[in-house]
């Protein structure tokens, strides 16, 4: 194949790898430019896979159960190159609630199992008080991002032929006379501008994807998180609540998340009043946690679009293709992603039902949507 036909993808994050290992699988010819992958939002979420237990809505929640539904066939494919394993977990997840009334307007109220008092307690021993009804959606689970899937992805592509450029800069987007993408301006890790030469990427940079193509409306969230260490099997289920989700791995690491920024910008560090809501929110849902061993704490940024839904499919520029703005639920709808960004860029057709999805998430839908 010519230098031409390889694809460029621009972000080494989650998307950028779920996208290059799907063409590389294919037989294409793949080069991830990237920053930092350490720094990449695949490495700061939760991994909840959860369409149903976040109350998601309209062509964003038939989004997520496609996309859930992928998932297992997908982590199979990626821990078959990789030769490691996703941890890759169908736990359910319990959304708690103060009153049944709140329980019974939730979005995806009718997609769950309603519960009393009596109903949290036996799903979650040790529950706060606070909770008197809850929702348990048994078809959401998790999957151990940090230190699974996204060491895998990178195994599974490097396995699969994938080239790689770290510690870099993507410093513009050239077309040609035609207005289509001619090449990608590249500044190198020792400092080297270049022009890469290529005719088809996908722009998978995340929060700071608007930075390339100013169009796109796309805000950092900034968003912190901290761990603790629980007994080994202490908690089974996710517990998704309001402001604060404790997501239990099978070694007992409770995985806790998350605050919610805006106005952070891309200002890093931790904040006391960043920390201390979070462990508010531990009080609030199984006080017996607070007094677990505290492991890691760490921040990142969600990309956010103006309806808080992605920005997947062909961009303004022919040749360029979107994969950004997963805002939440990016590990949820990274299988999606990729089949739905990747199938066009091998040249084949989506189905009718999948063509009509990736319709919803036009870069140019937000004429009148609300803001973050």
């Amino acid at each position: 194949m010519s230098a031409a036909s390889e694809t460029l993808i621009l972000g080494g994050g989650l998307m950028g790898l779920a996208i290059a290992h799907h063409l590389a699988r294919a037989g294409g010819r793949v080069r991830v430019l990237s920053r930092r992958r350490q720094e990449a939002a695949g490495f700061v979420a939760a991994g909840m896979l959860a369409p149903h237990a976040e109350g998601l809505e309209g062509p964003l929640l038939s989004l997520g159960q496609r996309s859930l539904a992928a998932i297992p066939g997908w982590v199979a494919r990626v821990e078959a190159d990789a030769g490691l394993r996703c941890g890759l977990r169908p736990c359910g997840i319990l959304v708690p609630f103060a009153t049944a009334a709140e329980r019974d307007r939730y979005p995806t109220a009718a997609l769950g199992e309603a519960l009393d008092r009596a109903g949290l307690e036996r799903q979650v021993a040790g529950l706060g008080p606070r909770w008197q009804a809850g929702l348990l959606f048994p078809q959401d689970g998790q999957i151990d991002n940090r230190r699974g899937l996204m060491r895998a992805l990178e195994r599974a592509c490097v396995e699969r032929g994938v080239g790689f450029e770290e510690g870099g800069e993507v410093l513009a987007l050239q077309r040609d006379g035609s207005g289509a993408l001619e090449a990608v301006g590249w500044r190198s890790a020792a400092g080297r501008q270049e022009l890469l030469r290529c005719n088809q990427a996908v722009l998978a940079c995340g929060a700071w994807s608007g930075r390339l193509l100013p169009q796109l409306p796309i805000a950092p969230v900034k968003g912190q998180m901290l761990s603790l260490q629980g007994p080994r099997q202490a908690l089974q289920r996710v517990i998704f609540g309001p402001g604060t989700y404790l997501v239990p791995r099978q070694d007992g690491l409770l995985v806790v998340g998350a605050t919610s920024e805006p106005r952070a910008g891309f200002a890093g560090g931790l904040t006391p009043d960043g920390q201390r809501q979070l462990e508010a929110g531990i009080a609030a849902l199984l006080p017996e946690a607070s007094h677990w061993p505290p492991m890691e704490r760490w921040w990142g940024f969600r990309p956010c679009t103006p309806d808080q839904a992605p920005i997947l499919g062909a961009s303004p520029i022919p040749g360029l293709w979107l994969a950004t703005g997963h805002h939440r639920n990016g590990v949820l709808l990274a299988a999606i992603t990729a089949e739905l960004v990747g199938e066009p860029l091998l040249g084949r057709s989506l189905d009718a039902d999948a063509a009509e999805l990736l319709s919803q998430f036009r870069w140019d839908r937000f004429s009148s949507a609300a803001g973050c």
